[in-house]
């Protein structure tokens, strides 16, 4: 069947994260670049179809496709990588360090960063005709969205802070659940499915996304926008950064792992005994492995992308 069982798609997730740690620098960095590229470029591509149709929730059915795609072709962002990699860490899987985990998460914030301010660069150069004339009405959107998502924060002070970082948290519940959820099904058409519906309720509800931030604001600043770099930075980036490790780590990573992975001792009925017929599953050892064979028959380790 192509669903996996809870205790099977968290197992999944937690060598998804050994691999990442494991990952040679090059291909770290190679993945996460095209991630955020790819990221940026559905970013742009759902800001144009929301300010040329006015509809918003059609700019926010279609930007899924850039995380399936991503996802697809193995590509890793530093939203999914927060969610992951800690649980080896966590699941003490042989040679996983905090300062392993604080190492791809490094080199996945570089490389996302990288791809991201690429594909900035190249639309500011498609919107402004080359910085010949300013920007078209795609352009002034995305200035405009720069501003309301820093100077607007700052305004409300310490409540604007607030409302960032809880952004910021449901965001990364929304993207994780996302990855996890392509980790539930073998086929593609059972991943996209699976991906799509949270990505859809992240975008559409506004939430904040560190990486899709990485492209929305140097835009902005390009275009135009009424904001600094250092608005960006105190004002978006670091608290949306937070709370993206907070809302991944604490409402799907952690959740998951201790409900399926490190299950509590099953309660038994009155007298102590289990009744007859029942099944109860010893919680999960450290050392067990989920294993899908391929068509050869050879097992392998699932080791998936990270969204």
């Amino acid at each position: 069947m192509s669903y996996l069982s809870p205790p099977e798609f968290v197992t999944r997730m937690i060598d998804a994260g050994e691999s990442k740690v494991f990952m040679s620098t090059r291909d770290t960095v190679i993945r996460a670049y095209m991630a955020g590229a790819i990221l940026a470029l559905a970013a742009a591509f759902a800001v144009t179809v929301t300010v040329r149709t006015g509809q918003p929730l059609l700019g926010a059915l279609l930007f899924p496709v850039g995380f399936c795609l991503l996802y697809l072709l193995g590509f890793d962002l530093l939203t999914g990588v927060f969610t992951l990699v800690p649980l080896a860490l966590l699941d003490r899987r042989p040679g996983v360090t905090v300062r392993a985990v604080a190492r791809n998460w490094g080199l996945v914030f570089l490389g996302n960063l990288a791809g991201a301010l690429t594909v900035a660069l190249m639309m500011a150069v498609i919107l402004t005709f080359g910085f010949s004339t300013g920007p078209d009405e795609v352009g002034r959107a995305i200035g405009t969205i720069g501003e309301g998502r820093t100077v607007g924060y700052a305004e409300h002070g310490a409540a604007g802070m607030l409302t960032l970082f809880v952004r910021g948290v449901l965001c990364n519940w929304m993207v994780s659940t996302g990855v996890v959820a392509a980790m539930m099904s073998t086929s593609v058409s059972g991943k996209v499915i699976g991906m799509w519906m949270p990505i859809l309720v992240f975008f559409y509800m506004g939430f904040e996304h560190s990486v899709v931030n990485m492209f929305l604001f140097p835009s902005g600043l390009l275009l135009g926008g009424d904001f600094s770099v250092a608005d960006y930075l105190l004002w978006n980036e670091i608290p949306t950064l937070v709370g993206n490790v907070v809302g991944g780590l604490a409402f799907v990573g952690l959740t998951l792992y201790a409900t399926h992975a490190r299950t509590g001792a099953p309660r038994l009925p009155a007298g102590g005994s289990v009744p007859a017929g029942a099944s109860v599953r010893p919680p999960r050892r450290p050392d067990d492995r989920v294993e899908e064979r391929t068509e050869g028959g050879a097992a392998r380790r699932a080791d998936g992308p990270t969204g």
